[in-house]
């Protein structure tokens, strides 16, 4: 996943911007206490989002699988004023964790956190999205993309992660189930013509598409 050689990882962090302390903390207990701490967004991919949505000052963000909430408060850090950021998660049993560290942060009043399943809940949001970052199960990202693509605004974005998928996307020997649904959605996205987009190798990638 960390495409970057590790001296050259030390450096590009050291030169950004360093982790809130309570961005700190959840990525040191994310590693400590939680399963798959890889899935953290981590200090530059969470600097890097926060970075696109202060770029974008969204009103309305949505943000599709929370893990512990790590890059949902960088997102927020870009809010609009009265802006809100809502978030889905199907882990409930992590629920609890996530939601007391967003109660500790500045934007707890801004996040509101859904559990369940984000195929069933997204429709039911009736909102038009400034941003939406993409980061659940990779094998419905393209039905993801397709439920929220006409309620982003023109000229919003959306961000999906992890499209490079630890290189395998353009490993041709690589075909299993994972791989092959990213790669749908990267071509899918590349070939749509309401969309522009670039692929950011960013960690394991980030799409970034602004709506035409």
């Amino acid at each position: 996943m960390e495409f970057l050689p590790e001296h050259l990882q030390r450096y590009v962090e050291d030169h950004s911007d360093p982790e809130s302390d309570l961005l700190q903390r959840i990525n040191r207990e994310t590693h400590l206490y939680v399963l798959k701490p890889r899935m953290l967004s981590g200090h530059l991919q969470g600097r890097v989002l926060s970075m696109l949505s202060q770029m974008t000052r969204p009103r309305q963000i949505l943000e599709i699988g929370t893990y512990t909430g790590y890059a949902t408060l960088c997102l927020a850090e870009g809010l609009a004023e009265g802006g809100k950021i809502i978030t889905i998660d199907n882990n409930e049993g992590l629920s609890h964790r996530t939601k007391a560290y967003f109660g500790e942060s500045n934007f707890r009043d801004r996040i509101e956190m859904k559990v369940g399943n984000a195929m069933e809940i997204i429709p039911q949001l009736d909102t038009p999205w400034d941003l939406v970052f993409i980061d659940a199960d990779k094998e419905n990202y393209l039905n993801y993309f397709n439920l929220v693509i006409d309620q982003v605004n023109s000229g919003g974005f959306l961000i999906a992660d992890n499209v490079l998928w630890s290189g395998k996307v353009s490993d041709t020997s690589e075909n299993d189930d994972t791989t092959e649904s990213i790669r749908d959605f990267n071509q899918k996205v590349n070939a749509d013509s309401r969309v522009q987009n670039v692929l950011f190798p960013v960690r394991d990638g980030l799409m970034v598409i602004r709506k035409l």
